[in-house]
C-alpha cells in the first residue's frame, strides 16, 4: 500500500469455512471506514476462503489498536456466521 518507510504494514489472513463466508465477512467489515483515515490505510480482499486484511499505519500503537478492533469485528462476524451461516449459504449474493 504505502511505499513510505515511516508506515508500519501488517497483513492478517483469516480462513473461513467457505469462500462465501469470507466474502460475507469482507462485506460486513468494509462498510466501516477507519476512524483515523489519514493515519490508517486498510485494504480487504478475499482469496478462496481466506479474508485478507492489510493495514498501513503511521505508528505501532495505531497498528495495535487497529488490528485489535479488526479482530473484534472478525470475531463478531464469525460468531454470527456460526449462528446463521447455514441460512447465508442458501441465499444468493
Amino acid at each position: 500500500m504505502s511505499s513510505n518507510p515511516d508506515w508500519h504494514t501488517i497483513t492478517i489472513r483469516v480462513p473461513f469455512a467457505s469462500a462465501k463466508h469470507a466474502l460475507i465477512a469482507m462485506q460486513a467489515i468494509q462498510v466501516d471506514s477507519e476512524l483515523q483515515a489519514q493515519a490508517v490505510k486498510r485494504s480487504l480482499s478475499v482469496e478462496d476462503d481466506v479474508l485478507i486484511a492489510t493495514f498501513d499505519t503511521l505508528t505501532v500503537r495505531l497498528a495495535r489498536l487497529t488490528v485489535n478492533a479488526y479482530l473484534e469485528n472478525v470475531d463478531l462476524v464469525v460468531r454470527t456466521l456460526q449462528e446463521f451461516g447455514a441460512e447465508a449459504e442458501r441465499r444468493p449474493l
